[in-house]
């Protein structure tokens, strides 16, 4: 699974990011065991520290824990699913908002060109 990272965000935050979306679109699901570091980080072509950090970072959010002995697994907590795909959506949404804005478009401009998009079947 070769991953194409962006230079400008360090690969622990993007490992993160990636685990997330997997999480919030069923690709992973709660409870799931989450692949190994060496694991990963083949898969990934990193180093396995960064996998190791990403992991860290992934438990201290409470999106996954470890069994000792067992390894490492997706948590079951469907608030913390929720709150991902909340801040997710959230970021996409600032993210567009930002990008019509500079287009200099207003509120009610940018409402409608999503009307429109919806509309026409575009988005399916």
């Amino acid at each position: 699974m070769a991953y194409a990272f962006d230079e400008r965000v360090p690969i622990y935050l993007q490992i993160i990011d990636e685990i997330k979306r997997q999480l919030v679109t069923n690709k992973l699901k709660g409870g799931d065991k989450m692949p190994s570091v060496r694991e990963l980080s083949e898969g990934m072509e990193v180093n396995p520290n960064t996998v190791q950090r990403a992991y860290q970072e992934l438990e201290r959010l409470g999106i996954t824990y470890t069994q000792r002995g067992m390894g490492t697994f997706v948590t079951q907590d469907e608030g913390i699913i929720i709150s991902i795909k909340e801040e997710m959506a959230m970021d996409a949404v600032r993210q567009f908002a930002e990008s019509m804005q500079s287009l200099g478009m207003s509120p009610q401009d940018t409402i409608k060109c999503l009307e429109d998009y919806f509309e026409k079947g575009a988005a399916q």
